[in-house]
């Protein structure tokens, strides 16, 4: 009994250590930043927390490094009025943002008319592109991240988005938009499962790349070849993945207790259980 518990510590403990420093693929998303402005684009006040923190705190890291230009900013289409806590979910949503690394002056948060907080509203495109369209042009913005056509959880202001954004591509076709996996409910809530796999998935990515610049290396080294010439199976482009370590979910976990009003017993499942508070995975939806 005493040597299983003890087996069960250690590996929890590896699980740990393995845990503790956040990962992300070197992407099209994260190359962005170094030449452009980001676009985070939710729905309601707590949505950057609960399903974009991997990334955004991946990429607000990034653009504290000087040599890089690019800088993150936060568009949320509704004051989250559904309860009528609209004045009370705007402060919340400023204190989430401030742990989350977004400077006041790159947020823009709309309160329009027709893009309220509703479950059973449907938000118009045309409505999402135009409120869009000037905060994008003026703040140089060249990719916009939101949810995909599932939402995630499914919730009709979220699978608006991308529509809004597609809308908005046909006048600024420079733009590039980037949707956040929605994935099966199982998979949905594998917790520290999610960024252990992913981790080993862009562990091997980093290791094949390794050993194909090595290989090549030493090829050209020893035997002087035009290895252009020869025929070389070619890696696959690595899809946008961002993992939080543990410090980085912590940090989400504080940036979701911003939200007081929203605490309800499901929430702190969601919390506790949701691989989108380890990990994002993204796909790049074009025209």
């Amino acid at each position: 009994m005493f040597r299983r518990a003890s087996i069960l510590v250690a590996v929890f403990s590896i699980l740990l250590v393995y845990l503790r420093v956040p990962v992300h693929s070197i992407d099209d998303i994260y190359i962005q930043l170094t030449t452009g402005n980001v676009l985070l684009l939710t729905a309601h006040p707590d949505d950057e927390c609960m399903f974009f923190a991997p990334t955004i705190l991946a990429l607000t890291a990034l653009q504290q490094q000087p040599e890089d230009s690019g800088s993150v900013y936060s568009a949320c289409l509704s004051v989250g009025n559904a309860d009528g806590l609209g004045s009370i979910r705007k402060h919340e949503l400023g204190g989430s943002l401030d742990l989350l690394g977004i400077d006041t002056n790159k947020r823009f948060l709309v309160d329009h008319p027709s893009l309220q907080d509703n479950f059973t509203a449907q938000w118009d495109a045309s409505t999402i592109a135009d409120v869009l369209k000037p905060f994008v042009l003026d703040n140089r913005i060249t990719t916009i991240l939101t949810f995909d056509k599932y939402g995630v959880s499914g919730h009709p202001n979220h699978k608006a988005l991308p529509d809004g954004v597609k809308e908005l591509m046909r006048a600024l076709p420079d733009v590039r938009l980037f949707t956040l996996r929605s994935l099966p409910l199982p998979i949905k809530y594998l917790t520290i499962l999610a960024p252990t796999i992913h981790k080993v998935d862009l562990d091997a990515n980093a290791f094949l790349k390794y050993v194909d610049r090595t290989t090549t290396a030493f090829f050209l080294d020893q035997f002087g070849l035009d290895l252009d010439k020869i025929p070389r199976a070619k890696l696959a482009t690595p899809e946008p993945v961002y993992v939080s370590g543990v410090n980085e979910y912590m940090t989400a976990v504080q940036a979701m207790r911003e939200h007081d009003s929203q605490l309800v017993w499901y929430r702190w499942l969601w919390i506790g259980f949701s691989r989108y508070m380890w990990v994002n995975h993204w796909d790049e939806v074009k025209l």
